[in-house]
């Protein structure tokens, strides 16, 4: 970085000058030089380096050169000074018959200093990088990377690390980014010069700063900056050649009013008298962005699941322990004591990450419902290399769409040439011309949108009881699709379809929900009858190809790789509000995906040949894709409380390979 100041200089007086290698000194020597001056010339020992603007015309080095309003001396040093004023540089003044009028003489001492940090992003500090007060998106891109402090090295009387008002365990400096102060001079800078490393008033709530003041003591900070009102303090110059490590952490993530950018500024001030403040004569600037929260997609690799214990989901609970473990993976069981009857794990809480070049681990996203289970993420989550952040939506009506059911997102996607590495966010809100309706809080929309990286699309869900996207749509793997992605979206035209077909077959008399003794049976004739039921499905079909267009358009999808599933739904009113639609049967869309094992919940439709008809057309459709099929039964333990096996599961996966801060924005 190139850095440029003005220097008076008077005559017939020496000035000592403490200049910054890689700096210039610019003199204009006629503001001061005596008032017949008509010439002047320069001299200076060897570590020092001068030109003059504008050149003037050829002459011999010795004679005395022609003077102008605009002559400016430009100076600069090779290299730091062993000794303070250890170089010289004097300006001769001549008049008109080149009679020597005065001489300005300027003791110099040089020092090196670079603020410095991971500006290319290897994982290294490297040394004054060009474009390390900037930041660029993109694989030639710059600009250090930050992390919200958001885990927690404690485990008792646990809390955020950037919580605390100290650091406690040196295994928390692996969360922070490395900031070198690196100098190079004599052994003291020269009397009441000082350095200060300063942030603005805009970026103090965002970023800490620490410093180690002795060996092996990390838990000191420069600067409180959340919460001290002091922006700017002083740093020690150690002298000779030295370095110095600041480890910075962040403490929010972006937001609709933070778009996660933060500048730190190290000043050298100079002394200009007593009682007159220092000036500063040098400054450096580091750029960081905050890294963003990042979920992860349905076509990742599981790390583990997370289910709840409750008293009456044994059955549910056996079914998942036996897919969790056939697909090799880790069950974690949420029991009563800390769900306290509530079962929706799902709705919960989200999964996801935040990464570096020097550090990434998984941060759980607590959504704003704040049920039974609203303990769970904190306590049970939060940890060391586990970090935690949530939304209050403090002046908002929280409703069932801030539930967590109702945020998914999609595979790596390419829209119209506009590549989505890390893919889109995809949330339910109300029908864009509702006067009325439910939506997904503004907080934690705007928390949403200000991650960038994986840009969200709204859906229309409110026209569901529960108003969730994953009752009608979820994404699985698939290696013969060109995006290696297949959407699954529920089709009441698809289930009529099937049971048409049913009935053509002469099994009009199969009954839906054979086998359960507590549910009344009905027969497919009896459901192509129903002329209520067919009327709530054409509406819910409306609704579902509503949000299908708008898929295939956000996410470049062709119908292709869409697969429709055969499920139907009916409408049911709610006090003193309109009619939304919940599941007439288990809802098949409401998977579990492991892989390529998926666990569906058991949709008990009509038995043909003694297997079931609603099954065989799941396998049917899907094992083609290479995916096995696994039903669960949750009929009574989630389908009767208008949820199903994904709203009572949830799954950790491996991280995406891909860097977000390579993104081509």
């Amino acid at each position: 970085m190139s850095h440029s100041r003005t220097l008076r200089v008077d005559y017939e007086k020496t000035t000592r000058v403490l200049c910054v290698v890689g700096s210039e000194l610019n003199v204009n020597l006629n503001r001061t030089a005596p008032l017949s001056s008509r010439f002047f010339s320069v001299k200076c020992t060897s570590s020092v380096q001068y030109r003059i603007n504008p050149p003037p015309q050829e002459t011999s080095h010795l004679s005395p050169i022609p003077l102008s309003d605009n002559s400016v001396l430009v100076i600069s040093m090779k290299h730091a000074s062993q000794y303070e004023n250890d170089s010289k540089l004097s300006v001769q003044y001549y008049g008109e018959k080149k009679d020597v009028l005065g001489r300005a003489v300027l003791h110099l001492t040089a020092v090196e200093i670079s603020l410095d940090v991971d500006a290319d992003r290897d994982g290294i500090v490297e040394h004054n990088n060009p474009d390390k007060g900037s930041w660029k998106w993109g694989p030639d891109g710059h600009g250090a990377i930050l992390l919200v402090n958001c885990d927690s090295e404690r485990t008792y009387l646990k809390k955020p690390d950037h919580e605390q008002t100290s650091i406690t365990r040196v295994s928390d400096l692996k969360d922070m980014s490395v900031m070198v102060l690196r100098t190079k001079g004599p052994a003291k800078l020269p009397e009441g010069y000082k350095l200060t490393m300063h942030i603005s008033q805009g970026d103090a709530e965002s970023v800490r700063v620490f410093r180690t003041r002795s060996p092996g003591v990390m838990n000191n900070s420069i600067c409180e900056y959340r919460r001290s009102e002091v922006l700017s303090q002083e740093v020690p110059y150690l002298g000779g050649e030295a370095e110095m490590n600041f480890y910075v952490e962040g403490l929010r993530f972006p937001d609709r009013d933070f778009d996660g950018l933060i500048s730190i500024n190290l000043s050298l001030l100079e002394p200009i008298g007593e009682a007159l403040p220092e000036t500063p004569i040098f400054t450096d600037k580091v750029m960081l962005r905050v890294a963003p929260w990042i979920m992860t997609p349905n076509t990742l690799q599981p790390l583990e699941v997370f289910v709840c214990s409750t008293s009456d989901n044994y059955t549910f609970l056996n079914g998942m322990r036996n897919l969790v473990a056939k697909s090799g993976y880790k069950l974690n069981i949420c029991h009563e004591y800390m769900n306290r009857g509530d079962r929706w794990m799902q709705d919960e809480l989200e999964f996801g990450y935040i990464d570096s070049p020097h550090q990434r681990f998984p941060v759980v996203l607590d959504s704003p419902r704040d049920g039974k289970l609203q303990n769970f993420p904190y306590e049970e989550l939060l940890g060391p290399n586990f970090g935690y952040v949530t939304r209050t939506a403090e002046n908002e009506e929280v409703s069932s769409l801030d539930s967590f059911g109702n945020l998914e997102v999609s595979p790596p996607v390419t829209v119209n040439g506009k590549k989505y590495p890390l893919g889109r966010i995809i949330i339910g809100v109300a029908f864009p011309t509702a006067t009325k309706g439910r939506n997904m809080t503004k907080v934690v929309q705007e928390f949403l949108f200000a991650q960038k990286v994986q840009e969200p699309v709204a859906l229309f869900s409110d026209w569901l009881l529960v108003g969730h996207v994953d009752e009608f749509m979820t994404f699985v793997p698939a290696s013969d699709r060109k995006c290696y992605l297949c959407l699954l979206c529920a089709c009441p035209d698809a289930g009529y379809k099937l049971f048409r077909g049913l009935q053509n077959d002469g099994h009009g008399q199969a009954k839906m929900f054979d086998g359960l003794k507590d549910e009344e049976q009905i027969t497919v004739d009896e459901i192509l009858n129903d002329e209520i039921l067919q009327s709530h499905n054409n509406y819910v079909q409306s609704c579902i190809d509503w949000n299908r267009d708008v898929l295939k358009r956000e996410l470049g999808l062709d119908d292709d790789d869409i697969i429709d599933m055969p499920i139907l739904f009916k409408l049911v009113e709610e006090m003193g509000s309109e009619s939304r639609a919940v599941a007439y049967y288990p809802d098949m869309v409401n998977m579990i995906v492991l892989g390529k094992n998926l666990g569906i919940p058991k949709p008990f439709g009509p038995k043909v040949n003694g297997r079931c008809a609603l099954e065989a057309e799941m396998c049917s459709l899907l094992e083609g894709l290479g995916l096995r099929c696994t039903f669960i039964d949750d009929f009574a333990s989630y389908h009767k409380l208008l949820g199903e096996v994904h709203c009572g599961s949830n799954v950790r996966r491996q991280p995406f390979d891909f860097k977000w801060w390579n993104l081509e924005m």
